[in-house]
């Protein structure tokens, strides 16, 4: 896979690349943010039942070496 990079700008929520730069349709493309100190909420939150009694639903049982 080669690799080539353009520096953009996020203008109303799209990401504007320099003049020049075109890329065909459908193009699959990696966003890097660097330096990126926003918070991310979502991720920072983690996984959080609404009731937490319901956590005995997700109990598991591991066994080494045995045949369950």
């Amino acid at each position: 896979m080669s690799v080539t990079t353009f520096e953009g700008v996020i203008e109303n929520g799209q990401i504007r690349l320099p003049a020049g730069v075109v890329l065909p349709e459908r193009k699959i493309v990696y966003i890097i943010v660097p330096g990126n100190d926003t918070p991310l909420e979502r991720a920072q939150a983690g996984f959080r039942l609404a009731n937490p009694a319901d956590s005995a639903k997700f109990e598991m049982k591991v066994a080494w070496g045995e045949e369950l």
